[in-house]
Formats: structure tokens, C-alpha cells, sequence
């Protein structure tokens, strides 16, 4: 489902349409094997169930998502876990330890 950004792949098959994933930060960089991530999207996906559905790639990133940890963006825009995402998108992930911003939740919490 997923291609790290080495080559490494979890069932690539042809022409599938992509999403990539962008991890910063040292925190959720350590959590994956690779920061750069490649996933195939049957289908329009929110980015938490495109996360959880290949835990393999995710698992030390999923901690941080449901506990609003991650501060999400897909093409470039602030987004939510429950953003639509489809071919072609780029979601980036950046660590979010205080959700809270001068008294107004992000839009995960």
C-alpha cells in the first residue's frame, strides 16, 4: 500500500493514484523508517483512515494522531485528521505537543 521514499514497497501495483506524506520533526521522524512516504488511494480517504489502514508504515505516527499530537496540512493548507484526501495530494505531518494556541484549539483537538 505504502512506498518509502527508499524503495522499499508494501504492494505498489501499476498506475494506482498516490498521496504523498511528508514527516517533520525529529520527534515523528523517528517513528518511521523513512520521512518521505508514497501510499495508493483506491478511493477519496480521510488521512487518519489512510493512516490507520496500513499500520505497518504508521504505527509509531498513530499515537500522535489520536491524541491530536500532529499538526496536519494537505497541499499546503491547514487541514484536519478527517480532511478528504485524492491523487496527487501532499499531506505533511509536523509534531504538535501543545494544541492549544493562544487560548484556541487546532482543528484536530
Amino acid at each position: 500500500m505504502c512506498i518509502k521514499a527508499n524503495g522499499e514497497t508494501n504492494e505498489k501495483k501499476g498506475d494506482e493514484a498516490m498521496v504523498k506524506i511528508l514527516v517533520f520533526g525529529q520527534t515523528l521522524r523517528d517513528c518511521v523508517e523513512e520521512p518521505e512516504i508514497e501510499c495508493s488511494v483506491e478511493a477519496p480517504i480521510t488521512v487518519a483512515a489512510l493512516m490507520e489502514s496500513d499500520p505497518e508504515s504508521f504505527k509509531g505516527l498513530l499515537p500522535f494522531l489520536r491524541s491530536s499530537q500532529l499538526m496536519i496540512t494537505v497541499n499546503q493548507k491547514i487541514s484536519t485528521s478527517e480532511t478528504v484526501v485524492h491523487d496527487g495530494d501532499t499531506i505533511k505531518l509536523t509534531p504538535q505537543f501543545n494544541p492549544e494556541y493562544e487560548g484556541i484549539f487546532w482543528h484536530n483537538a
